[in-house]
């Protein structure tokens, strides 16, 4: 029987290699009982193979013609050597199970647990095609405020910044992302939006429909929990369009070597005020980065992003103020008289930074120009400028592919006995709402030290000394003062 080698072999095989690989990975008790489960496969193995052997037709006694043509197995024959041989593979196929791995040698697991730096499992099936992650986050604040000439400036609290649960899969080439965030007593959803990957003019691109975070500037562009201080910067909030950094829509992004390009169209956020009651807002935006320089020490960035708003119309007045030191305090922020009857806006804004090394350095500037039926239009301006030092080598947490900040690839982790990574960062704002009518000015000064205990979890220390002149409000004339704020963050 031709095919009787091969059984031997792959028997052979699941004694030798089954107990020698599980050994590695296994307790005795589970290694114990993987080699009974092997034995009585085997058994069962010997027990086809005998029945095989029996129903071999005989060879013939005496030469003849024939007799140098290997008679040729029966159906049933074939059939009994087939499912032999496929029990054999099933063997295999559990004992590299046990060894952790996927079938067909394969060095993946099923269940890998933090990647893309969130600590949570992410399941997939053994083809790959088919994914699950489970995740969230957890950001808690404490703050504090000392210094003004306003007592009721000079505050302090605590607060969960933001507590979010989703979750987020792949099905082939498509995605999905569920996310509902719960802070400020209110439940949001967040990220919630399908996917399509595929290539476009030979590059990756990736497709979005539902709601997303907007591609405006590197920190516009980032999850709040991935960027290096516990605020955005100026340009990102003094620019930001009125359906603000989230938006029902769809959206395109194409990605290089060096480069990526971005197209989106958005409405209203779910739990926007004026949804279900007036047309949404609707917000043309694009952003472009490149990498003129891109090297194994780091690279050069540059950036910019435009967006054309069309207002709705229950949309009454404007009157953002950004806070420009920490969330908890809105006593804190540049104030202007609100533009009444607004139409239209657009934006624009310009980034330079990079990062060599274990240090990065960003600038930004985003500017603001809302028009009215029954006003002039009206600019504001924000810029930052901020820099950075890992203390203990590692790469900085930003993306050169995407442009945006994602987590920090530790290399001696808290939970794994070592001292995790330091992050020393300093930023300069400047808010500036002059072209309003009594608008005011402002500026900050953050120092921030970062520990990331791991790949998935942050403390943050930052002390911001900040001065204000508004022209209206309860907080007018000059005024100066410091803030300290500290966070506990998980990402899962």
């Amino acid at each position: 029987m031709r095919n009787t080698p091969r059984l031997y072999v792959a028997i052979a095989a699941v004694l030798l290699a089954g107990p020698t690989y599980a050994a590695d990975t296994v307790s005795n008790a589970e290694l114990l009982k993987l080699i009974k489960a092997q034995a009585a496969e085997i058994s069962d193995l010997k027990k086809r193979l005998a029945a095989v052997e029996h129903e071999r037709p005989p060879t013939a006694a005496t030469p003849s013609v024939a007799s140098d043509t290997p008679a040729t197995p029966g159906p049933n024959h074939d059939a009994q050597v087939e499912a032999a041989i496929a029990d054999t593979r099933e063997s295999e196929l559990a004992v590299a199970l046990a060894r952790g791995t996927g079938g067909g040698g394969s060095s993946s697991n099923s269940v890998r647990w933090g990647r893309g730096g969130e600590a949570g499992p992410t399941f997939r099936s053994d083809d790959g095609y088919f994914s699950f992650k489970p995740n969230g986050r957890l950001l808690i604040d404490f703050t504090r405020t000392r210094g003004s000439s306003y007592d009721t400036r000079n505050i302090s609290g605590a607060q969960i910044t933001s507590a979010r649960l989703g979750g987020e899969g792949t099905i082939g080439a498509l995605g999905y992302h569920v996310e509902a965030d719960f802070a400020d007593n209110e439940v949001a959803l967040r990220q919630t939006y399908l996917t399509y990957a595929t290539k476009l003019f030979g590059h990756t691109a990736k497709f979005y429909l539902g709601n997303f975070l907007k591609d405006l500037g590197t920190e516009g562009s980032s999850e709040s929990a991935r960027v290096p201080f516990m605020l955005r910067n100026a340009a990102t909030a003094v620019g930001q369009p009125v359906v603000s950094y989230f938006g029902m829509g769809a959206q395109m992004r194409v990605y290089g070597d060096n480069w990526h390009y971005s197209l989106s169209v958005n409405g209203n956020a779910p739990n926007s005020s004026t949804s279900g009651k007036n047309t949404d807002s609707t917000t043309y935006l694009t952003r472009a980065h490149w990498n003129p320089i891109k090297t194994s020490d780091g690279f050069l960035h540059v950036g910019s992003w435009y967006y054309y708003e069309k207002i709705s119309d229950g949309v009454t007045s404007i009157n953002n103020t950004p806070a420009i030191a920490l969330d908890y305090n809105d006593n804190l922020a540049v104030s202007a008289s609100s533009i009444a009857n607004p139409t239209q806006d657009h934006g624009k804004g310009f980034e330079l930074g990079g990062v060599f090394r274990n240090f990065w350095m960003m600038n930004e500037y985003g500017k603001r120009t809302i028009d009215s039926s029954t006003a002039e239009s009206v600019s504001r301006h924000g810029s930052s400028f901020a820099a950075g030092w890992m203390i203990t080598g590692e790469a900085p947490g930003f993306s050169s592919r995407s442009g945006s900040w994602k987590a920090v690839k530790v290399n001696h982790p808290v939970t794994s006995g070592g001292w995790g990574a330091f992050e020393l960062a300093g930023r300069v704002d400047h808010y500036d709402y002059a072209d309003a009518p009594r608008g005011g000015k402002g500026k900050s000064y953050t120092l921030g030290l970062n520990w990331y205990l791991n790949d998935w979890s942050r403390l943050m220390l930052n002390y911001i000394h900040w001065d204000t002149d508004n022209k209206v409000g309860s907080f007018q004339g000059p005024d100066t003062g410091n803030s300290i704020g500290m966070r506990a963050q998980v990402v899962f």
